[in-house]
């Protein structure tokens, strides 16, 4: 499987950069589209969108070359070439995740309300993401002899990146119903924390690229049971606090 989708001259212009763009796109134009429904200004949307993207293409470019120090000090000059690969996730979601709080400050609006806006279209440009990891050939899995499995390192393996852009998609759905139906502001955002943290923690144990590890444990599956934890204590903090689902 070939990276590189096409070429500009003698530059290459790679899988994963591309699907990493359409991830954005998307995820820019549901927030457009759900915020012109609400009554939200057409540039609401985008401006969010950008911000998001950029702080967490940082965040998860940060946590890539920070697990990686050992590779990048040898190449500095590889740090910002983003369109290889090299992202974790949960660094961009902390990333992102910040720069909403930023941004609820300076347009004075609640917090859990634009998250509960916001997080739906994290799910859906990480599908895309996780696309670009597949044709990449990053983030693989596990050696595997099932008839859907895919040739990849020299092997036949689980296309894990597959199954995460699938689990993706399917929190989507989920949490655009959740938002229709909310009651409380920061329902939708607890549902994402632990839909997305549990699927993940599943998921680790089929991947069979190099993980960051820690007293044994990936690094990704720590981070998934603390995303896990604080989705369901928001959760449980909602049910005790009567309110409503507001701007």
């Amino acid at each position: 499987m070939d990276p590189v989708c096409f070429y500009v001259g003698s530059r290459p212009v790679y899988w994963y950069g591309i699907m990493v763009a359409l991830g954005f796109l998307a995820g820019a134009a549901h927030l457009t589209i759900l915020g012109v429904r609400e009554g939200r200004s057409p540039g609401f949307g985008s401006d969010l969108a950008f911000w998001l993207m950029l702080s967490g293409i940082v965040g998860a470019r940060l946590a890539y070359v920070t697990a990686n120090i050992h590779v990048y000090l040898q190449n500095p000059w590889n740090i910002i070439r983003i369109d290889q690969g090299g992202l974790i996730y949960y660094g961009g979601f902390i990333g992102a995740f910040l720069a909403g709080v930023v941004f609820a400050r300076i347009k004075h609006l609640n917090i859990l309300a634009l998250a509960d806006y916001a997080v739906p279209a994290l799910p859906l440009g990480h599908a895309f993401g996780r696309i670009g990891c597949f044709l990449n050939g990053c983030c693989h899995g596990k050696a595997a002899s099932l008839p859907w499995s895919v040739f990849q390192h020299d092997a036949h393996r689980h296309p894990v990146q597959l199954y995460e852009a699938a689990l993706n998609l399917l929190i989507y759905g989920l949490l655009l119903l959740a938002y229709r139906r909310r009651k409380k502001n920061g329902e939708v955002l607890a549902i994402y924390c632990m839909t997305y943290s549990l699927g993940r923690f599943l998921l680790e144990f089929l991947r069979g690229d190099e993980r960051l590890c820690w007293l044994g444990t990936p690094v990704a599956q720590l981070v998934s049971l603390a995303l896990f934890a604080a989705g369901l204590a928001l959760w449980i903090a909602l049910a005790r606090k009567p309110s409503r689902p507001g701007r």
